[in-house]
């Protein structure tokens, strides 16, 4: 890895650990074994590479809570609506203890948005896209194909996926399974009892 990838794995490591009012410059130095000069050369500023690694983490934290339909060897999703969105959801939820300091950061950062014009800009885009990704890499839903019925299922599961995750965060007794969400999603649609 060149400097430019050792600052980005340092950052990433300072946010999870540090957050992200607390990490400085240095912080991102030490964690890389890079130089402040590298920070400037290859990001623009702190503030950039802050950016920079927050948007990775959360993509990573997606790609990690994806389901496998459709890649080699993985066994298929159920036709079943209710079935697909209780695998869906036990697969989020059961990366929820492994996925804390990704939601701890990202509790973090929408505190921040009101007083930083940049990292509300920066992260605009990768939120609307992240919706996207949502809907395809939990439900199987094409942007490409369907549009709309992918940018509609990915704001529902991403509201959805905040909610849950912030109670996952506060009381782990009493957060959702995916049954209890399947169950209720049920009761919504009016099939449950």
């Amino acid at each position: 890895m060149g400097h430019k990838e050792d600052l980005l794995e340092g950052a990433k490591r300072c946010l999870l650990e540090k957050g992200y009012g607390r990490t400085t410059a240095r912080d991102i130095v030490a964690a890389s074994g890079t130089n402040l000069a590298s920070i400037g050369y290859h990001y623009g500023s702190k503030d950039a590479l802050l950016q920079q690694a927050f948007l990775t983490l959360t993509e990573e934290w997606g790609e990690r809570v994806s389901l496998p339909d459709g890649e080699e060897g993985a066994a298929p999703l159920p036709a079943d609506p209710y079935e697909r969105f209780r695998a869906v959801w036990a697969q989020l939820i059961g990366a929820a203890e492994a996925s804390r300091p990704v939601w701890k950061l990202q509790t973090e950062v929408v505190t921040r948005l009101d007083d930083d014009e940049k990292l509300r800009e920066a992260i605009k885009e990768p939120q609307r896209e992240g919706r996207l990704g949502i809907a395809e890499g939990m439900l199987g839903i094409d942007s490409t194909v369907e549009p709309e019925k992918a940018r509609v299922a990915g704001l529902l599961l991403q509201a959805l996926a905040t909610g849950v995750m912030i109670q996952w965060m506060v009381d782990p007794d009493t957060a959702p399974s995916a049954d209890d969400l399947t169950e209720g999603l049920k009761v919504l649609m009016g099939e449950g009892s």
